[in-house]
């Protein structure tokens, strides 16, 4: 492997994550052609193929595949030594990119602010997303930090392509309508709500698949009135008799006072799992390991 030039491994590594060479292209502001060059380059120098034809487009073969992920070690070691070096010389600072979907950025957002004030040199920039559950791990690779969630036994994204900070877990509760014939229960069971008229999510998103769950369990689709990603829309439509929906404890029950009634669902475990989401290299970032920290600080304060 004479002459293995590793800059141009971040290509291959982008290929692995984004799937085409136009979507490399975009994202790392080349021209689909300079990639390929690129790709073709790293290929003849590294002594393999690493790419194939596939359709109109290419994919990474095995030995693509297992350089692309040497390539993110490589990346996490240079971007270690590189944050060690700037915090040597300047101390803790720089920009750290902030994904979060809208219900967390309710939790959330305004203790990690107040906290984040003593830390002047650094500067938080926050984007809102709203995604289903299997397409957060891949907007690490434009955000320093993705803030996702998901249903109680859904599995952790990639441990070797994204790090996974748990944040805190948000027990999933039935909104009720104040006039409804439950709305004076504590606990109510999957045999009392499952035929009711449900206010959900979009299909694919982990409230979503909670739902789809207990609807298994009794062997009862469940009747989804309307879909929507706004939680306050939702709450709305439930306070207005429209239906019943499951929401998330924490941040509907600061609104649920005089207008819907919160209820424990009474045989069955349900919840969300709200994490972190970085890649590696970033994560060695003292900027982002602080933010981190931040919002596990953060999540610990508003489950206690």
């Amino acid at each position: 492997m004479v002459g293995f030039d590793i800059a141009l491994l971040p290509v291959l590594r982008e290929l692995a994550e984004r799937g085409s060479v136009t979507a490399v292209a975009a994202a790392t502001h080349r021209t689909p052609s300079a990639v390929s060059q690129q790709l073709r380059t790293l290929q003849r120098q590294a002594g393999a193929p690493l790419v194939e034809r596939a359709g109109r487009g290419v994919r990474l073969t095995a030995d693509g595949r297992a350089l692309a992920g040497m390539a993110a070690g490589v990346a996490t070691a240079l971007a270690s030594v590189e944050s060690a070096w700037s915090e040597h010389l300047t101390g803790v600072g720089g920009t750290v990119d902030l994904a979060v979907f809208p219900s967390a950025a309710e939790l959330l957002l305004p203790g990690l602010l107040t906290r984040m004030r003593a830390y002047p040199g650094i500067v938080l920039e926050l984007s809102d997303v709203d995604v289903s559950e299997g397409e957060f791990a891949p907007l690490t690779a434009d955000h320093d930090v993705v803030i996702g969630h998901r249903p109680d036994g859904a599995r952790r994204a990639d441990g070797a392509a994204v790090e996974t900070v748990a944040l805190l877990r948000e027990p999933l509760d039935v909104a009720l309508p104040l006039g409804h014939p439950l709305a004076d229960r504590e606990r109510v069971g999957i045999g009392d709500v499952v035929d009711e008229t449900w206010i959900g999510v979009p299909e694919g998103y982990p409230i979503d698949r909670v739902l789809t769950a207990l609807a298994a369990a009794s062997d009862t689709p469940p009747s989804v009135a309307f879909r929507t990603i706004h939680l306050p829309v939702i709450e709305n439509l439930v306070a207005a008799g429209h239906g019943i929906a499951l929401v998330p404890r924490y941040t509907s029950g600061t609104r649920a006072a005089g207008r819907f009634r919160l209820a424990t669902l009474a045989d069955v475990r349900a919840g969300r799992r709200i994490e972190a989401l970085a890649r590696p290299d970033r994560a060695v970032r003292p900027a982002v390991r602080t933010v981190l920290e931040a919002l596990v600080a953060e999540a610990h304060a508003v489950t206690t």
